[in-house]
């Protein structure tokens, strides 16, 4: 067993592997590469499958007690000052590692039918296999240098992901949203990391945090500097998992393959700011206004996902929001002390969030059969109803999901959720209140997408509906673009179905996997045999064992989560399913807030006008100022130069009898000007 914690840097080496191998071979022989479809995918599925294992065998080596494996080596120094390098294996680094593998593993057999048809098969899974190992590389990084290193690299590979179809400008425009966005949070997260190492002259985790607590203990910093250097780290986190006001990225993120939105929102990039909170735990912890401040940014920013996804219509977007509002409770759990709370939703999201994004594209995949291959029409739900019928398997595994994500017991949401609420209630009651509402409105939006794709009759033949939706989003005519379907079957509309299919045994097998941890998963987190929190307890904390649980205490908090779930189930069903209360009736009733959340709270107009259109007239203004001042000093310049030159080379003609007479001249001239004085 030692010997696999000293090779444990070959499972984020595997994926990395097979990415330069498959890339290399698009660069060099690109036709012959891109022939081998089928074996480039086998290659890379398989170095995953094999680091999956590997995780797998350390996470057990860990659940049996085996130390927490360390190893460094120096990377580089200049007098005093060290960099060493290397990788940790503990509790935390074993479970990501897992969540990591396994989704990834399941998201790259379900890219094979989703991306059957698609021109960049090839170019996909390896652009896929470059993402998990930097997402690998990072949950076993020993200090925040390697940490930034593979967070830049999780940044660049989403951005490549994100704009694979970079021949769509929708794409082109989503991924260099979501670098610029991110580029703000990473800019704070290393002048974060610069100042805690002027102030601690450590880069590793538990040596900041320990340092940083003497220092304000002993008065030798005072707390608010410690706690700007805390926020200023924090920023990172708050680009990468979407939080508010850095959140807008994520929902045009779904504009990338819907294979890389389920491992963007489940298990590697929005992960990776939670971790990472979950990493320097020891800094933010003893700074209570750090604390409080990533408290109310998760819960602002679960409201905020909430309220905007409820009157989404594209089913993609409408988990994006989801997953924006999930996040925000992981983060809120963080910010009031609830480390292994925030870890265990991680977890538990990380699976049946995965299942639901892989379930979409599923539908996509099924509706694009009928509405030919337009990312609109195939993606909204106003045009879809009654896919039950045609896409049981999908159907089944969409319904576990909402029912997980909603916290209806015994499904993994519920265990983790509630127990996020109960702690929310013990630190701070207008938390709770807050991550209770949006509880509900979670239930809410959530199954009116299950009803409005899955139940009542199938409305994707209805072409009035089609050029309504078309309309709604102004257009006119549809709007093609690159995916999974063949592009032979865009030639003539009289090659579509009347009725969607359910996807390939590929597509469909990683749903029926992922629905296992959705039921099950949350299981280990019982709290009063809380197994998780056990394991994945914070650092320095001791956890005692419960010798008499408090049945009342967790009948109340249950209690409240599941009826606040199943109040928002029932408006839905009134709605959606049995259509006596009128959604329209109550959008005009309250046109403000309809319009609020239809257009996300206006945050990305709001953007546009100061960040991008004042961006541009700034530029303009200084090339105003460019133009006239500057160009104009520098073209004055040139002006009198050449001006004094055309004047002077009439003095200077190299005839000695004309200097004499300028001398005389000059002279005379001098003896006048003393005369007169």
């Amino acid at each position: 067993m030692e010997l696999l914690y000293q090779y444990a840097w070959i499972i984020p080496v595997l994926p990395l592997v097979a990415a330069m191998i498959v890339g290399l071979g698009l660069i060099s022989f690109n036709q012959v590469t891109n022939g081998l479809r089928q074996l480039n995918a086998v290659l890379i599925v398989f170095f995953l499958g094999t680091a999956m294992v590997l995780s797998i065998g350390l996470l057990v080596s860990q659940l049996q007690g085996h130390e927490s494996y360390r190893y460094m080596l120096e990377w580089a120094s200049a007098g005093n000052f060290k960099l060493e390098m290397g990788f940790v294996i503990d509790h935390l680094s074993a479970l990501m590692l897992v969540i990591v593998t396994s989704v990834a593993f399941l998201v790259m057999i379900y890219t094979d039918g989703y991306m059957a048809h698609d021109a960049g098969y090839v170019r996909f899974y390896a652009y896929l296999s470059l993402f998990a190992s930097s997402m690998l590389g990072l949950v076993i990084s020993p200090n925040l240098v390697q940490v930034y290193i593979f967070w830049e690299l999780v940044g660049m590979c989403s951005y490549l992901l994100i704009g694979f179809w970079y021949d769509r400008k929708a794409a082109a425009d989503a991924c260099q949203k979501a670098f610029v966005t991110n580029r703000v949070g990473d800019f704070g997260l290393l002048l974060g990391i610069l100042g805690l190492y002027w102030a601690t002259n450590s880069f590793d985790f538990p040596v900041i945090g320990e340092r940083l607590e003497q220092l304000v203990s002993s008065g030798a910093m005072s707390g608010a500097i410690a706690s700007f250097l805390a926020i200023l780290v924090f920023l990172g986190p708050v680009a990468k998992s979407a939080q508010f006001p850095l959140h807008v990225w994520l929902p045009d993120a779904m504009e990338g393959p819907t294979p890389i939105s389920a491992l963007i929102h489940a298990a590697t990039m929005v992960a990776a700011g939670v971790f990472l909170i979950a990493r320097l735990y020891p800094v933010f912890e003893p700074l209570p206004v750090v604390m409080d401040v990533i408290a109310w940014t998760g819960c602002t920013t679960a409201v905020l996902g909430a309220t905007i996804a409820l009157t989404q219509n594209d089913i993609k977007k409408g988990l994006a929001y989801s997953t924006i509002s999930q996040l925000g409770y992981m983060v809120m759990a963080m910010g009031i002390g609830a480390y292994s709370a925030g870890l265990f939703h991680l977890m538990t999201h990380a699976f049946f969030k995965a299942m639901l994004f892989l379930c979409s594209g599923s539908v996509i995949h099924g509706m694009e059969a009928v509405v030919g291959h337009d990312p609109i029409l195939a993606q909204d739900m106003r045009i879809m109803g009654g896919l039950r019928k045609y896409m049981p398997v999908t159907a089944t595994c969409f319904l576990i999901g909402t029912l997980a994500i909603c916290g209806i017991p015994p499904f993994a949401g519920f265990w983790s959720k509630d127990e996020i609420l109960g702690l929310a209630f013990q630190a701070n009651p207008a938390l709770w209140a807050i991550g209770w509402l949006t509880a509900g409105l979670t239930a809410f939006y959530m199954f009116r997408m299950y009803f409005l794709t899955f139940e009542g009759g199938f409305r994707g033949n209805d072409q009035s509906l089609k050029n309504k939706v078309m309309e709604f989003y102004g257009l006119l005519t549809p709007a093609f673009g690159p995916g999974a379907m063949d592009v032979k079957e865009l030639d003539h509309d009289t090659h579509h179905s009347h009725s969607p299919h359910e996807s390939p045994i590929a597509m469909t097998l990683p749903l029926m996997v992922l629905a296992v941890p959705s039921v099950l998963i949350g299981l280990i987190g019982k709290p009063w045999a809380n197994q998780f929190e056990a394991f994945i307890h914070a650092p320095g904390e001791v956890v005692e064992a419960v010798t008499e649980f408090d049945w009342s205490e967790f009948y109340v908090m249950a209690g409240s989560s599941i009826g606040i779930g199943l109040i928002g189930i029932s408006i839905a069903i009134l709605m959606y399913l049995q259509h006596k209360i009128d959604p329209a009736a109550i959008a005009e009733k309250f046109p403000t807030l309809y319009r609020l959340s239809l257009n996300k709270w206006y945050f990305d107009d709001i953007y546009d006008a100061i960040f991008v259109r004042g961006s541009r007239r700034l530029a303009r203004q200084i090339m105003e100022v460019d133009y006239r001042v500057i160009d104009g000093a520098v073209n004055l310049t040139g002006l009198v130069t050449l001006v004094s030159g055309e004047g002077l080379k009439y003095l200077e003609n190299g005839r000695a009898q004309f200097y004499a007479l300028i001398v005389f001249a000059a002279v005379l001239g001098f003896v006048v000007v003393f005369s007169v004085v």
